[in-house]
């Protein structure tokens, strides 16, 4: 099948890309950066050198690819752990989730597409027992950087679950971990490997009823019991051999 990956060269994304291909797919994979283009040729990803925010040019772009299948893998938070950006960072990757995924969405459905599937994260839910559900509300963020993060995501999951016609699946990521992330172990509760996040959304593109899934490990924080069950998902998978830098 097609597939349409916005943010392939995140480091979610590469990983995901490999995966795709090898499952038989043909895939294209935006990137901001003309410098990236290269490495995604390399990866035997089409590339496509866009600007989410840019409506018509990312419309363009979704429909030239005729994809089955759209994938939301974009974020936008480089520089998060540098001191004092950290309310900035936020701001600029809640403008991505929110634009960006409408965008994003009135592409897909442009094109035509038959499935989407979205990142989003499992860390935002309100206080309450654990392990969280699906079903579980998400925290209100009623002030500061929590606030700028929950407006984000509530609006990316509604812009993405509310469709009609196209299949819609979002993917509540952990906190992830390894490879091209800030972290080379887990942290906190719920973490992600950054491999089986790909896969996550790998078995997504074929697999799964509509709606949202915790993908995580099974610390107790989130329960993925929905994701094993409906897509077959593992937190231990990991890619045999890494992708070279």
């Amino acid at each position: 099948m097609n597939v349409f990956l916005a943010g392939a060269t995140g480091a979610v994304g590469r990983r995901l890309s490999l995966l795709l291909l090898a499952d038989g797919h043909a895939v294209t994979g935006t990137t901001r950066s003309r410098a990236k283009e290269a490495q995604l040729r390399s990866d035997g990803v089409t590339p496509v050198v866009v600007n989410v925010f840019d409506s018509q040019a990312l419309r363009d772009a979704v429909v030239r690819a005729k994809p089955e299948i759209v994938i939301h893998q974009l974020t936008d938070l480089a520089g998060l752990l540098e001191p004092g950006r950290r309310d900035e960072v936020l701001t600029r990757n809640a403008r991505l989730r929110i634009e960006g995924t409408a965008n994003l969405v009135a592409a897909a459905i442009a094109a035509r597409a038959r499935r989407l599937i979205a990142q989003s994260i499992a860390f935002a839910y309100a206080e309450g027992p654990e392990p969280h559900a699906e079903t579980d509300p998400l925290a209100s963020g009623e002030s500061g950087s929590g606030a700028v993060t929950a407006r984000g995501v509530r609006a990316l999951e509604q812009a993405v679950l509310n469709l009609r016609g196209i299949e819609s699946l979002v993917l509540r990521y952990g906190r992830l971990y390894g490879p091209w992330t800030w972290y080379d172990a887990p942290t906190g509760r719920g973490p992600l490997h950054v491999d089986a996040a790909a896969r996550a959304a790998q078995l997504a593109a074929t697999r799964g009823a509509p709606g949202v899934y915790n993908i995580a490990e099974d610390d107790g924080a989130v329960s993925i019991a929905k994701a094993r069950r409906e897509l077959g998902f593992d937190p231990a998978f990991r890619l045999p051999t890494p992708p070279v830098n």
